[in-house]
């Protein structure tokens, strides 16, 4: 660990809140992702006539981009900005790892006519069946597509999107859950090399008929490994405390992590964040939202989504009542997944940053950033770790701040 500042001795705690897919507008090379004109945040709020976040907008949501709900607010709390993703693709991977300082130079395959046969033949020799499906598709849909035929043949349900994904969906009468976790395992191991998909996803279901076939919350996600080590992994090898919230430790794949509440929605994972802010620790809390993406942004509901939204931004006051005095928080995006548009796959978008806490200096302003990495160069900052290989950190300017403006 390098040695610390007077400025750096002050930071006890990180808290990284990543609002999964509520992207703040199309990022500068969105044209070659066929995503301009997306902003997750400014389409929805006109979309449902205006988005309700006081909260947020108070510590400076209405500068990182415009919204007829949220005006940027006279004397916002917080310093607020905007980060352009530096890695290929628009995934939960990328943007995860990219925050915590591995850049991916070579976006992960997609596959928008389904996997090659021979993909799907290897995996169909390791789980001794053949498979249904092998298309992209929405995930809802496609159980109530096949899943009968699933229900009658035994045949697991294989499918993809736009993202970077092998999904796999069963019902849980028919494959229990252990095995289903089983099948992604065997499908993790096989898919290397040019076929390296970003993450195999477990999709367990319920119900006897399309009528009544229901999603559970037993996903379970089965990413690659990181190339490099994470910010994460360089604090927990200092010998800090990295506390995580909601699918972080299947994103970051079980590494750098030293205590983990796997929860399954925003309402458990909120509480799972106050619930370690209430523990004595020194380190890094990073945690997940997934609502916005996994509920409502692939199903284009933008109802649903302003709702998430102002569910979060309720529950803002009660997190920043359990800061401390050497507390830093962010909420940030990993992408987005704009509603509004006739896509149902993540969009090529900025993250918001909003940082707010007792150290931080109202009204700062730190502008367009160049890296979702920025966010694990401050980490390393604060606690004098090694820095990412991409990434400037902000840390100095939450203190030394600037005059208002007028917005980004």
């Amino acid at each position: 660990m390098l040695e610390r500042t007077e400025k750096q001795m002050d930071i006890q705690r990180v808290i990284v809140i990543v609002l999964d897919g509520v992207g703040a507008g199309e990022a500068p090379d969105a044209a070659a992702y066929g995503d301009v004109g997306s902003n997750s945040l400014s389409n929805t709020d006109r979309v449902v006539g205006g988005l309700d976040l006081p909260n947020l907008g108070q510590i400076g949501l209405g500068y990182i981009t415009a919204m007829q709900g949220v005006p940027p607010a006279t004397h916002p709390t917080g310093a607020y900005g905007r980060m352009a993703p530096m890695s290929a693709g628009k995934d939960t991977i990328s943007g995860h790892w990219e925050m915590m300082g591995i850049i991916l130079s070579k976006p992960f395959p997609t596959y928008p006519n389904g996997f090659p046969p021979d993909v799907i033949m290897a995996f169909e020799k390791r789980i001794g069946r053949a498979v249904l499906g092998n298309t992209p598709a929405s995930g809802t849909e496609i159980i109530k597509a096949l899943g009968m035929e699933h229900i009658r043949t035994g045949k697991p349900i294989v499918y993809t999107s736009g993202d970077s994904v092998f999904q796999i969906a069963a019902n849980e009468e028919v494959i229990p859950i252990d095995q289903l976790y089983w099948m992604c395992l065997q499908a993790r191991e096989m898919l290397t090399g040019e076929h390296a998909v970003g993450r195999v996803i477990a999709r367990p279901f319920v119900g006897s008929n399309p009528e009544n076939f229901k999603r559970t919350e037993r996903r379970r996600d089965y990413p690659l490994m990181p190339h490099g080590k994470t910010i994460l992994q360089k604090a927990t090898e200092a010998g800090l405390e990295v506390c995580s919230v909601g699918k972080i430790d299947d994103i970051m794949v079980h590494t750098g992590i030293t205590q983990s509440k796997h929860t399954l929605n925003n309402a458990e994972s909120v509480k799972g964040i106050i619930e370690f802010l209430d523990e004595d620790f020194k380190g890094v809390l990073f945690a997940n939202l997934i609502e916005f993406d996994m509920i409502y942004g692939h199903r284009n509901d933008a109802v649903g989504y302003a709702a998430a939204l102002k569910r979060v931004d309720e529950a803002v006051p009660e997190i920043q009542k359990h800061l401390r005095s050497g507390d830093i928080a962010m909420f940030v995006a990993d992408h987005g997944v704009d509603p509004t548009t006739p896509s149902t796959d993540h969009s090529r978008e900025c993250s918001p940053l909003l940082v707010f806490g007792p150290p931080v200096k109202a009204g700062v302003d730190l502008g367009m950033r160049k890296s979702f990495s920025d966010v694990g160069a401050t980490i390393a900052e604060a606690f004098s770790l090694e820095p990412p290989q991409a990434g400037t950190s902000f840390l100095k300017d939450l203190s030394l701040g600037a005059s208002q403006p007028e917005g980004l």
